[in-house]
């Protein structure tokens, strides 16, 4: 259980889609129970000693997906779905500010695919001028799958013309597009990625399994 006995416990709040940290607020035990019941988070205001509801104020809510605790439970890690942008600033996270980095994060951890994936999935949160991703999720699905599917064709033509930069160029186009539909469908590139481990797992197994893992 979550130990409030020495009074407000930190917790930090993760956007679910894209993994990035956006806040460090406090909790004592009646914020975490407003929490749990609500699915959106309060948290305690040291400075004006009262509880508040992330967004009540500015419609940048927080819904709640998940909640860990550390190994001494006096610390929370919540996975959320913003509806807008963490901080009072306006900026996404409040994390924003660079102290010290020799290097790009993402340069040690993060590949290609999930970098392209979350600058899509933060297009949907925060619109910017001009942006073709926008331009596709303002048209919904009816124009991504069009999409997807022109791209798809192309990369056929691509291959019957056995040129293999033109190949190399499709399938990036294509790529592109189908992380945009599943952004637009609310799915995860690593729900994708699990999906693909079931299926490597199991090849060769022919009991009962479907065609596309027994023949992968």
């Amino acid at each position: 259980m979550i130990d409030f006995s020495k009074g407000l416990i930190p917790a930090i709040i993760v956007d679910i889609h894209t993994n990035n940290v956006l806040m460090l607020a406090y909790m004592n035990k009646e914020a975490f129970d407003k929490t749990i019941e609500t699915k959106e988070t309060w948290f305690y205001s040291r400075s004006r000693k009262t509880l508040w509801n992330k967004g009540a104020t500015s419609g940048n809510k927080q819904n709640v997906i998940s909640i860990k605790t550390d190994c001494d439970e006096d610390s929370l890690l919540i996975y959320v779905e913003p509806l807008g942008p963490a901080c009072h600033t306006g900026e996404y996270t409040c994390f924003y500010k660079n102290i010290l980095e020799q290097k790009n994060i993402n340069d040690f951890s993060t590949s290609i695919y999930t970098q392209v994936m979350n600058e899509i999935i933060d297009r949907k949160t925060n619109t910017v001028e001009n942006s073709y991703t926008n331009y596709l999720f303002d048209n919904g699905i009816d124009k991504i799958g069009k999409k997807v599917i022109e791209e798809a064709g192309e990369v056929v033509i691509a291959a019957k013309n056995k040129n293999s930069q033109e190949i190399i160029n499709e399938c990036s186009d294509l790529l592109y597009h189908t992380f945009v539909l599943l952004a637009n469908q609310n799915i995860q590139l690593e729900e994708i990625e699990e999906e693909l481990k079931k299926r490597f797992a199991k090849k060769g197994n022919s009991k009962g399994e479907r065609k596309e893992i027994v023949n992968w």
